[in-house]
């Protein structure tokens, strides 16, 4: 895919500049040794036009995970939020995928930074992927134990570890890997977090060794506005290989249903699924349409 043509405007440092003519430092801590934050923000052409989904909540996680690594964002969240639509504009896009990154200047020592830049750039993005129903199997990779990084941050370095367990699952002929956490629960996807139904309850594990998702958490509301029963806990292998449905949800590819656990199909069909109802009730609210739309 190309992320970018000789036309693309993105903001850099306090400029639009043309994406083909950004520079970075060759020596920067980011490029060497992944210390930098992102995030993934989506856009919708909707019933009232453009419109950023959950923009403050991705700017707040940003400024979030700067603080938790010693990163300085001098930005305000609304300076961000204006900024990001400026792209948006200056490049005549609707559909589309934002990625906001805070990079770290020239630093070869193991210390935090003294000079950061910030890049927002964007490109075109399916307004609902057209994602096939995902063969996930466990991964051998672990999520990072919660000890030894900050898995609240939404840290550059972090996503070796979702490489690695993506590359592995398509090398054994799955779409996507489910990894567990340190002591053996389920954890969440390489990029996304996770969800199972069981007889008329919605189940997610709880955020100690996870990213706290804001799709995660827009999926969280979805269940109480709709008042599906819901539970965050932890929980074993074992139990999945029952479970009715399950779900993979992130910004970038909304809700993604999951035909097979290690070969082994979910127990009930998709389209009678609770999941289903809140994949439905999901693609409404990011076009701004009501949940009438979903519910009879």
């Amino acid at each position: 895919m190309n992320y970018y043509h000789q036309d693309t405007v993105l903001f850099l440092d306090g400029q639009f500049v043309k994406a083909a003519d950004a520079k970075t430092d060759l020596f920067g801590q980011t490029l060497h040794y992944g210390y930098g934050v992102f995030e993934g923000i989506r856009s919708y052409e909707t019933v009232n036009g453009v419109k950023l989904f959950k923009a403050y909540a991705h700017y707040e996680r940003l400024k979030r995970s700067c603080q938790l690594m010693g990163i300085p964002l001098e930005y305000s969240v609304e300076e961000l939020v204006q900024l990001t639509y400026q792209v948006l504009e200056r490049n005549d896009l609707s559909n589309a995928y934002i990625r906001p990154l805070v990079f770290c200047g020239p630093n070869m020592a193991l210390t935090s930074p003294s000079e950061v830049s910030v890049m927002i750039t964007a490109w075109p993005c399916e307004q609902h992927p057209t994602l096939k129903p995902a063969r996930v199997c466990i991964s051998s990779f672990q999520r990072p134990n919660p000890k030894a990084v900050t898995v609240e941050a939404k840290v550059c370095g972090l996503y070796v570890n979702s490489i690695l367990a993506t590359t592995e699952a398509k090398r054994r002929g799955f779409d996507d890997g489910l990894l567990l956490d340190l002591n053996g629960f389920v954890a969440e996807g390489p990029g996304a977090n996770f969800f199972y139904e069981k007889d008329g309850v919605m189940y997610t594990p709880p955020t100690e060794s996870i990213l706290p998702g804001i799709t995660r958490k827009t999926v969280i509301d979805i269940c109480r506005e709709l008042e599906l029963p819901l539970e965050e806990k932890f929980f074993r292998l074992e139990e999945l290989f029952e479970a009715d449905s399950a779900f993979f949800c992130s910004t970038m590819n909304e809700i993604v249903a999951i035909e097979s656990i290690e070969r082994q199909t979910l127990g009930k069909p998709w389209r009678d699924s609770m999941s289903n109802l809140i994949r439905e009730t999901y693609r409404n609210i990011v076009l701004d349409k009501s949940y009438s739309y979903v519910i009879v």
